[in-house]
């Protein structure tokens, strides 16, 4: 990254400052949209979560349904059992042997009885988890009441998302054209910029929350902090024949004239968009 031919620390701190301009304009072209990507982010995440609970209720469901299945089998062994315990009966040499199989029928009852008892409770499970998923209604105070189910909550939510993404779009196809020409300069001039102030750039433009890691003295103060610069630094500065930091923000400092030219310049970039 970078060039490799020498150029003065006036040019340098030129592209540095039209860096920041052009940057602080892409800033502002995204800040436009406001929290629109947040909201669409937070929306996709809630949605998706959805999904993966409606999923989780369908596996409950299929889970109940296998019980039911296998409960209903059980129920049909019992009774060939009891069919064919109650026909060794008619056969039997003595009343202990119909007495033990007296017992074996009663316990295949009990396994019915239990089984049917399992088999309620499983499709009750199942006729919850449906109600979770479709929505349900009950009457309070003589007014029915409307449960949303996930389905209903999904789809108002994913018709929210189309229309949030609709809105997005709308605002970036306004930007779209600006924006792609800034960043095709932005990236032109950093590749005249040397590594080492490229990634002090980066660095104080990823430290501040407007972005801003080259700034103007105004009126004595930088524009970053604010704090009066001493003259003989200011002097040093309009000199342009090195780079300046300001002691108490970190950012580096350029002088009013070159950062009015500089911003004429790039005001005229822009409007020619």
């Amino acid at each position: 990254m970078g060039n490799t031919k020498e150029i003065s620390v006036e040019e340098k701190l030129r592209l540095l400052y039209d860096l920041q301009l052009i940057d602080s304009k892409i800033d502002e072209i995204k800040n436009t949209r406001g929290e629109l990507p947040l909201e669409i982010q937070d929306m996709e995440d809630e949605i998706q979560g959805l999904h993966k609970r409606k999923e989780k209720i369908l596996k409950a469901i299929e889970s109940e349904k296998e019980e039911v299945k296998k409960r209903e089998l059980a129920i049909d062994g019992s009774k060939e059992l009891i069919s064919k315990y109650s026909s060794q009966q008619k056969n039997v040499r003595n009343n202990r042997e119909f007495e033990a199989l007296s017992k074996e029928i009663e316990y295949q009852e009990l396994e019915i009885q239990l089984a049917e008892k399992k088999i309620k409770e499983a499709k009750s499970e199942i006729d919850k988890l449906n109600k979770k998923i479709k929505g349900y209604s009950y009457e309070k105070d003589g007014q029915e009441v409307q449960v949303k189910g996930i389905d209903e909550i999904i789809k108002e939510k994913e018709k929210n998302l189309m229309h949030k993404r609709e809105e997005l779009a709308a605002l970036m196809k306004e930007t779209e054209k600006q924006e792609n020409i800034l960043n095709k300069r932005a990236a032109g001039i950093r590749e005249k910029v040397e590594g080492r102030l490229l990634r002090a750039y980066d660095r104080l433009r990823n430290n501040f929350k407007n972005g801003l890691a080259v700034v103007s003295i105004e009126r004595g103060s930088s524009g970053g902090s604010y704090f009066t610069i001493p003259v003989q630094q200011q002097l040093e500065i309009r000199m342009r024949h090195k780079i300046m930091i300001d002691e108490h923000s970190g950012r580096i400092l350029v002088d009013g004239d070159l950062a009015r030219e500089e911003k004429e310049k790039i005001q005229k970039i822009i409007d020619k968009i």
